[in-house]
């Protein structure tokens, strides 16, 4: 997923570095908007993922300091273990959706751009 969301991210801004003449900016807002609502909907996954996570080792960090329960830190080491990438992966994805905003405003302004255009050219 990281891949693919830098991948995204990276097209559209060299597209929005150099345009074509003959883009289509209301077509490829929509793209944008449609990719971007995958990409929040998986940010929201990993989202409730790392808190669970998160949750789970602070329960069984408070365990461990009660009962004083050995077997417990391998499960708080085991937690850790894949609460770390978790919370990276995490991390690139809410850092990308919200490059990916301030790309949508810039082709937002596009075709705002290009409706003014074709308003002045039709009077």
């Amino acid at each position: 997923m990281k891949e693919r969301i830098v991948g995204y991210r990276r097209r559209m801004d060299m597209l929005l570095a150099q345009p074509p003449e003959d883009a289509d900016w209301e077509q490829i807002l929509q793209e944008h908007l449609t990719q971007v609502s995958f990409f929040q909907h998986e940010r929201f996954i990993h989202l409730i993922v790392t808190v669970t996570f998160a949750i789970l080792v602070t329960i069984a960090l408070a365990v461990y300091c009660i009962a004083e329960y050995m077997p417990m830190l391998a499960l708080i080491v085991l937690l850790l273990v894949l609460l770390v990438p978790y919370i990276g992966h995490y991390y690139t994805l809410e850092n990308e959706v919200q490059k990916m905003y301030g790309q949508y405003d810039v082709i937002q302004g596009k075709v705002n751009e290009k409706k003014k255009e074709q308003s002045w050219n039709t009077k």
